[in-house]
């Protein structure tokens, strides 16, 4: 692939760039790299691209030799890796785990999903706790006509459950 910009050399540099769902990706070669002012010598990990940490200036950071007391792992260690030495390293770099995991994951809770073959069961189960919540509060408030309807609806969702899966729930 020829280079985008003098369209004389090859291009070895390919950036992606993502602004407001509109994406650009230009090819380069290292001479317009670097005229552009990417600096494609120095290796860059890609923790330091995801925290903005380039690998210039850091030194200055007061917490530029933090390292974990447990392993000795020291944070331009982590930088270049972008891994933990061991468990302990998950508190001495929490400082920096956090943005870190905000930026590739969008959320600092891991969500999940259900496998299709329990989401059935798992959303039945929920609903049944729900219900038998309401049911318990009914009952604790004197609501006795409510709480026969609440019985009633747990027992059918239990029977659409045993139908679905062809065992009971409890």
């Amino acid at each position: 692939m020829q280079c985008e910009s003098c369209k004389e050399r090859e291009a070895t540099v390919h950036l992606t760039q993502v602004v407001e769902g509109t994406v650009t990706k230009v090819h380069l070669c290292e001479t317009c790299a670097a005229k552009s002012g990417l600096d494609v010598q120095s290796p860059m990990s890609i923790t330091d691209i995801l925290l903005g940490m380039g690998t210039k200036g850091t030194s200055a950071r007061p917490d530029a030799d933090l390292a974990c007391p447990h392993c000795k792992m020291k944070r331009s260690d982590f930088k270049k890796s972008g891994r933990l030495g061991c468990p302990s390293c998950y508190e001495s770099f929490a400082g920096e785990l956090l943005p870190l995991i905000k930026v590739m994951h969008r959320s600092d809770q891991h969500i999940g999903k259900i496998p299709s073959r329990e989401g059935i069961r798992v959303r039945m189960s929920a609903e049944i706790a729900v219900l038998q919540q309401a049911l318990d509060n009914a009952v604790a408030l004197e609501h006795y006509e409510e709480a026969a309807r609440l019985r009633d609806q747990i027992q059918q969702c239990r029977q659409r459950a045993s139908a679905d899966k062809g065992e009971s729930v409890s």
